[in-house]
């Protein structure tokens, strides 16, 4: 039987005896909470005094088990007469519903939108801190960083967290935002597929998904949104066709998928057909009117046949033989085509062949002059054209977007390596030439210097040092055996390429007068010689060069993977663009893999990409060449820390060359020891 509980108001302030206080607290930020009890007397008889209820509930919705644990001993209001309260611990389950009742007047459910961002926070692995002020306890999240809502409805309208290191897959949740008018999420870190619900907020207006790191297909879903005005996707890993679902948004004038691995024709029926090159560059495989002729495939592909029936087979039936006999005749004349090609081609070879050594020779005989920069070649004008005259295809070793490179052996066994440019106007020559003097002037222990330079009547002949290591590209992709790879290029010569050529690329960023950004730092540009001693060559040309096509093929197609994002969308070169080449080619070092590498493709990918992914698995150790052996922890974890800095989405995050070498030289070349902090020494 309950013992009731008198409290009489005018005794309050003269008797305060055994109180029970009940504290609730919840130890999680999601639906589950733990309770605990603390009764520090039970009323055995009617005693004056104070009930304290001391409830310090969370802001975030608790279980119902959470409350059920305690109502047995809870007390709750059973009448008041006469300014007295009678308290008495029977009907706990009424009291259950009025405690109840009395939190969820406190706590407000968040709404559909915000549970739908929380999702959306859950799958992002890693920021800059921005999503931590997101708070699931707030009943709706527009006071959140990022959002935006309409102020009646209290609906979000806007999500925009750009350069904020964002780094995961984007939640399939976003498709319940179906108000949603505007997305920018560019320049992140993130990665996986567009999700295909995104099809389903159909108020969008604009997209901004640039410069990430997602892959998989362009999702057909998205051509339900004919509210969409924007939508940029370049600078990302997506692949397979562009949707011809695309081309039935009519109000869409802004439209950018460049640099991905889209393949196919380009839907030319719609809004697609309206929007220039600029907006498909740098997908080899895409095609249409605005980029390269598409050509159409016999066996199948861009055209297909339907199968007769009816009276039309039956028509086809009779003609069988008719056609079958002019396909034999047009096969075997097709034949006889080939094979008269072929000989007429070996006749020409024969002929013509023993003449290909003067096609060179031909730029040099007439007209040429030789400039040498501080008298570093000991010979005459006259000596150098003449080994000019005998060059032919077979001393070709090297070719790349600024010319073909060829070996140039003088008499007394110098070996010089010959680069030559066509020129293209009249005002060529003296602009290079002033250039040139300047890049003359440059010399540093870890660039391949520049020793002079003939000028003929159709090209610029650029003389260098040869260096007889080769190029990095070959040192690390060529045809070498695995053994002989693994011998030479073990993880001290890796280190030591790596601290070479971020010297020679600090020289020209902070130390040069006047300064040069390279533009075009990548594995070939990377030069080796006997002792594998790295230089930077080729520095200064894609300035020459920047107005001629030579320039532009290779930012789409020579050095695609290694370009920072800002620099393929808005065509200008800062230090940063090169820390960010940087960044790749010491991911390139590390791992033995091209950035483009076909294991990356296949998932999407490219090696910053594949770092990305890595990282957030906490796998970024397997990114080591499998033959490179002996690998410190230490100076590895400190060059993997490097490469990510310098690989980051917004050039403001990344170090300057002069950092990176400080770094490598203090935490990569000599690591302090993995127990080095743990020393008990005092």
């Amino acid at each position: 039987m309950g013992i009731p509980v008198r409290l009489n108001k005018t005794q309050n302030s003269t008797l305060l005896t055994r109180a029970a206080i009940i504290r609730i607290k919840s130890t999680t930020a999601t639906v589950t909470a733990s309770a605990r009890v603390l009764f520090l007397s039970f009323l055995q008889r009617p005693i004056y005094g104070t009930i304290n209820l001391i409830t310090a509930c969370p802001r975030e919705p608790l279980h119902s088990s959470a409350l059920l644990m305690f109502c047995g001993n809870l007390i709750m209001p059973d009448q008041c007469q006469n300014g007295q309260l009678l308290l008495n611990f029977y009907r706990p389950l009424v009291l259950c519903i009025v405690l109840l009742h009395s939190i969820t007047k406190e706590i407000k459910a968040l709404s559909p939108d915000g549970q739908a961002l929380v999702n959306f926070r859950t799958a992002i692995i890693s920021s800059d801190g921005i999503l931590l002020q997101w708070r699931p306890e707030d009943p709706h999240p527009c006071g959140w960083k990022g959002v935006k809502c309409e102020p009646k409805t209290k609906r979000v309208t806007a999500l925009s967290l750009p350069n904020h290191k964002l780094s995961g897959p984007i939640s399939p949740d976003i498709g319940k935002l179906d108000s949603l008018q505007f997305l920018t999420l560019h320049d992140n870190n993130l990665y996986g597929a567009i999700p295909p619900e995104l099809g389903n907020c159909t108020q969008l207006e604009s997209i901004f998904l640039q410069g990430n790191y997602l892959s998989g297909l362009i999702p057909s879903e998205l051509g339900n949104l004919s509210q969409l005005e924007s939508l940029d996707l370049s600078s990302n890993s997506l692949s397979g066709n562009i949707p011809a679902s695309l081309g039935k948004l009519s109000k869409l004038s802004s439209f950018n998928v460049s640099t991905n691995f889209l393949v196919g024709a380009i839907p030319s029926d719609g809004v697609l057909a309206n929007f220039r090159n600029d907006s498909f560059v740098g997908n080899r495989e895409l095609c249409g009117e605005q980029i390269q002729e598409c050509t159409k495939s016999g066996s199948g592909g861009s055209t297909e046949f339907s199968q007769p029936s009816g009276s039309a087979q039956s028509q086809a039936k009779k003609k069988y033989s008719g056609r079958l006999l002019i396909s034999a005749l047009a096969t075997v004349g097709a034949l006889l085509l080939v094979a008269l090609m072929c000989f007429w081609g070996c006749y020409l070879y024969k002929r013509l062949g023993k003449n290909d050594g003067k096609v060179l020779g031909m730029d040099v005989t007439v007209g040429a002059s030789i400039v040498m920069f501080h008298g570093d070649l000991p010979y005459s004008s006259k000596d150098i054209i003449k080994k000019l005259e005998t060059l032919t295809e077979e001393h070709i070793i090297g070719a790349g977007g600024f010319g073909t490179v060829y070996k140039l052996a003088m008499d007394d066994g110098n070996v010089f390596a010959l680069k030559r440019i066509m020129k293209v106007n009249k005002d060529f020559d003296r602009c290079f030439e002033r250039e040139l003097e300047i890049l003359g002037s440059i010399k540093h222990r870890y660039l391949v210097n520049l020793r002079g330079y003939c000028n003929s009547p159709t090209s610029k002949l650029l003389i260098y040092d040869f260096l007889s290591g080769g190029s990095l590209d070959e040192a690390l992709h060529g045809s070498i055996f695995h053994s002989e790879r693994a011998e030479q290029l073990d993880w001290d010569a890796r280190i030591n390429i790596v601290v070479g050529a971020a010297k020679g690329l600090s020289y020209l960023h902070h130390d040069c007068s006047p300064r040069i950004i390279h533009r075009d730092i990548k594995s070939s540009n990377i030069l080796l010689d006997g002792n594998f001693d790295a230089r930077v060559s080729d520095f200064g040309l894609a300035k020459l060069l920047e107005d001629e096509e030579s320039h532009i093929t290779t930012i789409v197609a020579g050095t695609f993977g290694y370009l920072a994002p800002e620099y393929m969308q808005s065509g200008r070169a800062t230090e940063k663009t090169d820390v960010y080449s940087f960044g790749v080619l010491v991911l390139e070092i590390v791992s033995g893999k091209r950035p483009t590498d076909a294991s990356f493709i296949e998932k999407g990918l490219n090696i910053v990409g594949w770092l990305n992914y890595l990282v957030s698995e906490n796998r970024q150790r397997e990114i080591v060449d499998p033959l490179c052996v002996a690998v410190e922890t230490e100076s590895l974890d400190a060059l993997l820390s490097i490469a990510i800095q310098c690989v980051s989405s917004g050039p403001e995050d990344r170090p300057t060359m002069h950092r990176v070498v400080q770094i490598l030289e203090s935490e990569v070349m000599t690591p302090c020891p993995s127990d080095f902090y743990d020393s008990n020494s005092d």
